[in-house]
């Protein structure tokens, strides 16, 4: 089984690219929702309330928005919070890895923007980035609602475009049109076709 990591920044078009994948019957693994599922657990409010701050568990509920503040503008809290979640993430994304290997899947893709950030990427057999101009993704996110403030912050928490393209195995480029993007990802799925008899062929020897 070969595991591909999906990457990008907020407003590269990392999310719609994975979605396009898994029509094309590739599983996916969402850590973003790995971590709200994490973000429910008792113990887990009680790490938060304990080393980032007791206000954020509200009538036994994180109250999101107020922990994305908080970490967004402190990294010691930033920091306290990925070790907290981090570890149960990687934990059920193996787990989820070990179920859909023994269903006899060939690939997987693994979706998470902060696959750099956390070093995930090394433990992955290939790394995707979707990338985009960064005017083009800070004209996308404005659409979407959020203050030029905002986009800052959470572009300057993730590791730059142009460091992530070094190190990725392949990248989609996303500037253009929906149907630009699709051929991207045609292109993308076929050699994901290529990454797996490779795979399969080293196996066997």
């Amino acid at each position: 089984m070969i595991t591909i990591g999906i990457t990008g920044i907020i407003g590269s078009g990392k999310t719609t690219a994975s979605a396009s994948l898994r029509k094309k019957g590739l599983p996916v693994i969402d850590l973003d929702e790995l971590a709200k599922k994490t973000l429910v657990l008792k113990e887990v409010h009680e790490e938060i309330a304990d080393k980032i701050g007791s206000g954020l568990v509200v009538n036994g509920k994180i109250v999101v928005e107020q922990l994305r503040d908080v970490v967004f503008t402190d990294r010691e809290k930033l920091r306290k919070l990925e070790e907290i979640v981090h570890p149960r993430v990687r934990a059920g994304l193996w787990d989820a890895v070990m179920k859909l290997k023994g269903k006899g899947r060939a690939a997987v893709i693994v979706d998470g923007p902060l696959l750099f950030e956390t070093g995930l990427h090394k433990e992955l057999d290939r790394t995707v980035v979707v990338s985009a101009d960064m005017e083009t993704i800070r004209e996308r996110l404005k659409k979407r609602g959020m203050s030029a403030d905002d986009i800052e912050k959470r572009i300057t928490h993730q590791i730059p475009l142009e460091e992530k393209e070094k190190a990725a195995d392949f990248i989609v480029r996303n500037n253009g049109t929906r149907e630009d993007l699709d051929k991207e990802i045609e292109n993308l799925f076929e050699r994901i076709k290529e990454w797996e008899v490779k795979t399969r062929c080293i196996s066997m020897t």
